[in-house]
């Protein structure tokens, strides 16, 4: 019988409980080496071995592979794990560096999310520990994982609801999808366009962006007065994907138009629907995080026990600032980043995602500070985004 074989979904996933914490044992490094040797999804003689993407979906407790044509496009109910290696060094010393990331959707359940975050260390212990870890929320994923996807587009629905929102028989039910195209700004200089499914309701509009309206019969294009032409590019893109399959009528309207309004009544809206739309996006740039003095902790048990201490508040940090004996948190406000140096202790090096989960949950009272991005990197396999965050 399968391992997972009558076990059953769990509630719906809060990322703000803290059912990850126990994960990074000495004895489950142990547990993960061994099965990261029989799981399909690491041998498939590609990963760890050439440089690339690789994106798995969760389902039903295993790792399956995404379809390629599909990377880029992920459901809110959903968790992922997205692996990417690229080469460092030159001159015939070149090796992989690694970078996973296990995204969890708004939406996705508690099995799944914890999964993910499992097998992302399991994936750690097959390449050699070596890897940069991120956790990715929806809501407010990184500049790093942003930067991957060229077409990153998040719908609704996924593998425990078996829906989307598209219905293939529209004789027997009306179509109407609502797809919000915003620029996602990055800390870093890398801009990209998002396409999220949205509510369809006026009330989703936003005179800053485009939304693209699926009727079944017709799809309609609303543009804010504010948006880019970026975002109308985009829009160009997602309708020709919409039209592939099916030979119906866009029209594309400007909210300046006369005929806007027809897009409002389309979602609901009256005619004493206001001129200026507003609404909150759906994900937020790393860019808008609140901002928090640059903090630098050291996690240390030389004492006997486990210490979390400040070392450094406010100040320029430098690279001379970690020691190669213990743990530090980062705090840049953005993200947080946790350092394991190759001389810390086993207990150090397995606390890091409790112990950056815990600072998190004591900057909750004030903020969103549970959507922050979170990263662990090794001495000695630093990726170039952790040496960007403490530069700035």
């Amino acid at each position: 019988m399968p391992p997972h074989e009558g076990l059953t979904h769990l509630k719906e996933y809060d990322i703000k409980d803290s059912n990850v914490e126990l994960i990074g044992t000495e004895i489950d490094h142990r547990v993960k080496h061994n099965s990261a040797e029989t799981e399909p999804a690491w041998n498939d003689g590609k990963v760890g071995l050439q440089a690339g993407l690789h994106v798995w979906r969760i389902e039903d407790f295993e790792v399956i592979p995404w379809p390629k044509e599909k990377y880029g496009q992920f459901f809110d109910g959903d968790s992922y794990i997205v692996l990417h290696s690229y080469k460092v060094g030159k001159d015939g010393n070149e090796k992989l560096g690694h970078e996973i990331f296990f995204w969890l959707g708004s939406k996705t359940s508690q099995d799944e999310a914890g999964t993910a975050a499992y097998k992302t260390v399991e994936l750690d212990e097959f390449l050699q520990g070596s890897a940069t870890q991120h956790r990715e929320i929806q809501q407010q994923p990184s500049d790093e994982f942003v930067a991957l996807f060229p077409r990153l587009s998040i719908r609704a629905g996924g593998v425990r609801s078996g829906f989307t929102h598209v219905d293939t028989d529209a004789k027997t039910k009306e179509i109407t999808l609502l797809l919000r195209i915003f620029k996602h700004l990055s800390a870093v200089g890398r801009d990209s366009i998002i396409v999220h499914e949205v509510e369809p309701t006026w009330q989703s509009l936003d005179e800053e962006d485009v939304f693209v309206l699926d009727k079944g019969d017709k799809i309609w294009v609303w543009q804010g007065k504010k948006c880019s032409p970026m975002e109308k590019a985009k829009a160009a893109q997602v309708v020709n994907d919409l039209t592939l399959a099916k030979h119906i009528d866009v029209e594309v309207l400007a909210q300046t138009d006369s005929r806007s309004h027809v897009v409002i009544g389309l979602l609901g809206g009256k005619s004493n629907a206001p001129d200026a739309f507003r609404s909150c996006r759906p994900v937020s740039s790393t860019t808008t995080c609140s901002s928090r003095p640059r903090r630098l902790f050291r996690l240390s048990d030389a004492s006997g026990q486990l210490s979390f201490d400040v070392v450094k508040e406010g100040q320029t940090i430098r690279r001379t600032d970690f020691d190669t004996n213990d743990v530090f948190l980062l705090d840049v406000g953005r993200a947080i980043w946790v350092w394991k140096g190759l001389g810390a202790s086993a207990a150090e090096r397995a606390m890091w995602l409790n112990v950056a989960q815990s600072y998190v949950r004591q900057l909750q009272g004030t903020s969103d500070a549970y959507l922050t991005p979170l990263a662990a990197v090794v001495e000695g396999n630093e990726s170039p985004s952790f040496f960007k965050a403490i530069e700035v």
